[in-house]
Formats: structure tokens, C-alpha cells, sequence
């Protein structure tokens, strides 16, 4: 005759697995927790109404004088643009509905869109996917970024290599903007706002995570590699503030922008401290 079957070991109370808890409402939190998401959307959703407006304006974004050139028209390609803004030829039709930085605009959007805190950002303020930790989220389902259109999340370092090229076209157009309205060198305050601007840019694509792993990402030996070491510590340090210096970016952008704009319209004169 074949053994009696044993019986089931059963675990001690304190360690079978507990049911989920049933919880009717959607959080217990009972501080502010929607107010970083509320903020993040009126502050993407007042930028992006702004850069639209002033994309699609086609004018007052070039200062003859001084030569200050706004960002959101570098480099000026289109058929419209003044000649002696258009630093590197003029290739697209004049038409209402092409900007005249169609060659950069859409790189530079893509790159904002992939990049790795403004998903974070959208995700949890437009989709609420979650809205904020402990906070119960809408969807039925996480499917991540495998399917259309998040797979396209993954061209980020794509858009990287062309952000950094748009970052030197900038650079190369703040130090064409040390003119004087004789010729030779000229320095005023929009001199200031365009190289503070520059160099928030700067900081913020080279903060990019993907730049951190093109610059160290592949290295086994860190040792063999100093001088890749050390940009890739350099670059860890700026990553860590990645967040303020896309918010800082978006208000660095917005007011070059605004300075050039009220410059070129002549509502006020820039501010001369040589030339």
C-alpha cells in the first residue's frame, strides 16, 4: 500500500501573504499633493503658448544695431528672414506656417519631449500616470514605453547629438552679438541675457543622461581613462540638478527671447556699456 499523503505545510499566520487592502478612496494623503502637478502643467502649458506664438510670429527677433539674434529664430534659414541674420543661408519658402528655425525647433522640441525628467514631468501632471507617490492613478493599465508613441522615447540620444550642435549655433550667435551700431566690438545688457542664456543651455544638454553615458557609460576601467573620468564626474555632478536646469532653461529662453522681441519692436533701448 502507497504512504497516507502528507499534509500541507501550513506557515505561521505572520507569514502568509496578506490581501491588499480594500480603500475606497483614491488617496489617504491629506497634504497638497496635487499642487506640483497643477504647477507643472500651467507652467508647460504657459511656455509652450509663448514659444508657439513667437515661433510662428516672423518678426521682432532681430536687432540690426547689436545684432542680437533671439534663439527661437537661430539659425534663421528661411526665405523671410533679414539677410544679415540668416548667418548660415536662406533655403525654406517664406510661408506662414513653416517658422523660420524649422531646421532646429522640431530637434529641440523632440529632445524636450524625450528628454528623461520632462517625461517624468508629463507623465505624471497632463496623463497622471501617477499624479504624485501613494496617489491612486486613472489608467487600467502600464504598458511603459513599448508601444506608439512612447516607443519613440528612445530616439532621445538622437536628439541629444542635434541639441549639442544647436548649442553651438547659439554660442556662435552670442559672440557674433558683441557688435556696436559703428562696427567693432559692442557689449550691452542683451550681450548679458544672450551669454547667460548660452550657458544655462550648455548645462542643461550636457546634464542629459545620455550624454552622462556617451562620455562614461561603456568604461570598465575608470582608471585606464582619466580625462573621460573626469567629464563623466563633471557631467554626474550637473545630472544631479537636471530638473532645475530644465525649468531653468525654459525661463532663460523666454526672457532672451522677450529682451530681443522688445529690443527689435523698440519699445525699450538695450542698456549700452560699450558701444
Amino acid at each position: 500500500m502507497s504512504a497516507p499523503p502528507k499534509p500541507p505545510v501550513v506557515p505561521p499566520a505572520s507569514e502568509q501573504p496578506r490581501a491588499r487592502a480594500k480603500i475606497g478612496v483614491r488617496t489617504l494623503r491629506t497634504d497638497r499633493w496635487w499642487l506640483a502637478p497643477l504647477l507643472t502643467v500651467l507652467g508647460l502649458v504657459a511656455w509652450l503658448a509663448y514659444a508657439t506664438v513667437r515661433a510662428f510670429m516672423q518678426k521682432w527677433y532681430w536687432v540690426d544695431d547689436f545684432h542680437y539674434l533671439t534663439p527661437f529664430y537661430s539659425p534663421c534659414v528661411s526665405n523671410g528672414c533679414i539677410p544679415e541674420s540668416a548667418h548660415f543661408g536662406r533655403v525654406l519658402p517664406d510661408v506662414w506656417f513653416i517658422p523660420y528655425a524649422a531646421f532646429s525647433l522640431p530637434f529641440l522640441l523632440l529632445f524636450r519631449l524625450t528628454c528623461y525628467y520632462y517625461r517624468k514631468a508629463y507623465y505624471r501632471s497632463f496623463w497622471l500616470s501617477p499624479p504624485a507617490c501613494a496617489v491612486s492613478e486613472p489608467h487600467t493599465k502600464y504598458t511603459g514605453e513599448t508601444r506608439f508613441p512612447l516607443l519613440g522615447q528612445n530616439l532621445h540620444r538622437y536628439a541629444f547629438y542635434a541639441a549639442f550642435l544647436i548649442s553651438i549655433i547659439n554660442t556662435w550667435d552670442a559672440i557674433l552679438a558683441f557688435h556696436s551700431p559703428g562696427g567693432g566690438f559692442g557689449f550691452g545688457l542683451g550681450n548679458v541675457i544672450l551669454l547667460g542664456n548660452v550657458v544655462a543651455l550648455w548645462a542643461y544638454t550636457v546634464s542629459c543622461h545620455s550624454c552622462r553615458h556617451i562620455i562614461g557609460g561603456r568604461l570598465k576601467h575608470f582608471s585606464k581613462h582619466p580625462v573621460r573620468y573626469r567629464a563623466w564626474t563633471f557631467v554626474s555632478r550637473l545630472n544631479a540638478r537636471h530638473m532645475a536646469l530644465a525649468w531653468l532653461t525654459l525661463a532663460t529662453l523666454a526672457i532672451t527671447d522677450f529682451y530681443v522681441m522688445a529690443v527689435s519692436a523698440e519699445w525699450f533701448s538695450d542698456l549700452r556699456f560699450v558701444g
